[in-house]
């Protein structure tokens, strides 16, 4: 497989709906897409899921347009590669910038899945033909307001629902809804707005039944989560403080966590994505795929992921209206009582629609194996 061509542009989307956590309100997007194309004009397309600004990681849209430009893109046009799982290896010795590795590494796995007329899901190793889907709900301080948005995702089937937490806005807000949805699968993500010395108050979150409570502590931390774990009852998941294989088996046999978020774009890519799965897998600790607020390309890539065997439990990837008032796929990902059904075509299995595209792009880069990188 070679690749011939690569195109990355910058794009900006608006929200339908702002969308606030314990680090900010986004109302806009900005992300990178990629493009690589192969010696017979074949297209695969990966996304980056860096925000604008630093608040998730240290990766930022301006940062992976260097890292891509300067060091991933030439890598991938100097190098013929035979299966996507070599990619990995072929930016091993660039330190971090897992997310601009993730939008690359991601599109070859597209052009690969595509080359070999099979979706991407079965060239994962995927098994499921539709997955669960859950919904994260970020922070409204208008009770009523929640309770009803709450509300209507329940009734639309989603299996379920996330909702962002921060000092002052905790405990209280999931007694109010747990006395609202007695049944309804929940847990609480606290975008590491808490410190160990917020325990007894974490506490209390265990009388309400949670599925989880999403990286309470440091965003870098595994040691203090495993003394918080000791104490709770809910299960702590860890997010942001796993990047790799290696962080997971440490946090693991630390007793930091109980259950993993893959996300793709954190870890580096679909290649270790898939090799935390196959660990959890493996130590009995299920996994779920997290949300960055993407566009269809990387949603798409969330669907194929999901459809490995220990994803049991729902994760973020809620249809496209969710989010966008159009998509920049065809069809736009849609969600029936709580399912996504995995497409069948091949590669990610939808379509780029190129006037979308156009419509969001605010910058584009070419790069080939025959001429200087243009502006």
């Amino acid at each position: 497989m070679k690749i011939m061509e690569v195109n990355v542009r910058k794009l900006k989307m608006v929200l339908k709906h702002p969308f606030t956590t314990s680090f900010g309100t986004f109302q806009e997007k900005e992300f990178l897409v990629v493009e690589v194309k192969d010696e017979k004009g074949n297209s695969g397309w990966g996304e980056s899921v860096a925000f604008h600004s630093p608040w998730y990681s240290e990766e930022t849209v301006e940062t992976n347009l260097h890292i891509i430009r300067d060091f991933l893109v030439p890598i991938v046009l100097e190098n013929d590669i035979i299966h996507p799982e070599e990619v990995n290896g072929l930016f091993a010795h660039l330190r971090k910038n897992n997310m601009a590795k993730s939008a690359v590494e991601g599109a070859v796995w597209d052009l690969y899945a595509k080359r070999e007329q099979i979706p991407l899901a079965q060239a994962l190793g995927g098994q499921l033909e539709k997955i669960e889907v859950g919904i994260s709900i970020g922070i409204n301080e208008n009770m009523q307001e929640l309770i009803e948005t709450v509300r209507g995702f329940v009734e639309e089937g989603y299996k379920r629902i996330k909702v962002k937490i921060k000092p002052g806005f905790d405990v209280g807000v999931m007694r109010e809804l747990r006395k609202q949805f007695p049944d309804v699968p929940m847990m609480a993500d606290a975008n590491s707005a808490y410190r160990l010395e917020d325990t007894e108050l974490l506490k209390e979150l265990d009388e309400f039944g949670l599925t989880m409570i999403e990286q309470p502590l440091a965003s870098d931390d595994i040691i203090d989560h495993a003394k918080l774990q000791s104490q709770l009852k809910t299960p702590i998941c860890l997010d942001e403080s796993i990047h790799s294989l290696e962080d997971t088996r440490k946090a693991i046999e630390l007793g930091s966590t109980k259950i993993i978020n893959i996300k793709i774009g954190r870890v580096g890519g679909l290649t270790e994505a898939k090799k935390i799965h196959d660990y959890c897998l493996e130590k009995n600790v299920p996994v779920w795929c997290g949300g960055m607020l993407e566009s269809g390309i990387g949603r798409a890539h969330n669907v194929a992921l999901t459809t490995l065997p220990n994803f049991v439990l729902p994760g973020d990837t809620a249809g496209s209206s969710r989010y966008w008032e159009q998509d920049i796929i065809l069809p736009e990902v849609t969600v029936e009582d709580g399912y996504i059904t995995v497409p069948k075509g091949n590669g990610i299995g939808y379509e780029v629609d190129r006037q979308a595209l156009e419509r969001y792009t605010v910058d584009k880069w070419h790069f080939s194996k025959q001429e200087e990188p243009v502006q």
